[in-house]
This record gives C-alpha cells, structure tokens and sequence, in this order.
C-alpha cells in the first residue's frame, strides 16, 4: 500500500528542516529558488516546503559546488542530470531498454587522453 509519503515529490520538509537536513543554511536554499532550480510550495502560512526530490537536487548542487563549480552551472547540469534522469524513466515506463552507454552514471571522455594517445607519427 502507497502513502503519500511514499510520494518523492510531496512537499514535506519546511525550510528549516530541509536545511539542516542537507548540512546547509536556509539562505543556500533561497539561493536555489533564485537560481530557478528548485521552487518549493508554500504552506496555506506563506511558508516554503520542500519535497524529497527537490532535496535531492539541493544536495547534488551542493556537492557540485564543494567540487568548484559556480552556482549557475551547478544548477545547469543539476537540471540536465534530472531530465535525462526523466527521460530514462519515461523510455523504461514505455517498454524500452537502456544500454551500458545511455549510463548517466558513466562519463563520457571529451577529449584525447594525454597519458596514451600518440600525438606524434611514429
């Protein structure tokens, strides 16, 4: 039996709650709406209540930015991260398959790898 709590995106954690939670401050979250990441509810008091999934994504942007990243593009890739994330569900719920390569889990190089590519003709 499925309760509403079951429910990932029920907004279920006031502010105060959602921070201290995630280890950051209520202006950090604040910061999140701004950046237009995350848009919480608001209780019937104006106050704003944060669903599970929206922590989620709070923490992922955290981590980002402890690697580095400025914020903008924390919350960019944060974005694009949940909507393939999405999509894989939706092609799953459609009967479809991944392969090892649709991973978002695994990166993608970019570029040549220095340490063994031959830059050089022998």
């Amino acid at each position: 039996m499925n309760t509403a709590f079951d429910d990932a995106d029920l907004p279920a954690y006031t502010m105060g709650r959602a921070a201290e939670v995630l280890g950051v401050t209520p202006a950090f979250l604040r910061s999140l709406g701004v950046a237009g990441l995350i848009e919480p509810e608001r209780s019937l008091g104006g106050h704003r209540r944060y669903s599970r999934h929206q922590l989620r994504l709070a923490g992922r942007v955290r981590q980002l930015l402890d690697e580095g990243l400025l914020l903008t593009a924390a919350c960019r890739i944060v974005k694009l991260e949940d909507s393939l994330a999405a999509a894989h569900r939706h092609i799953l719920e459609l009967g479809g398959t991944l392969t090892p390569q649709d991973d978002a889990e695994q990166p993608i190089p970019t570029q040549p790898d220095i340490a063994t590519t031959s830059y050089f003709r022998s």
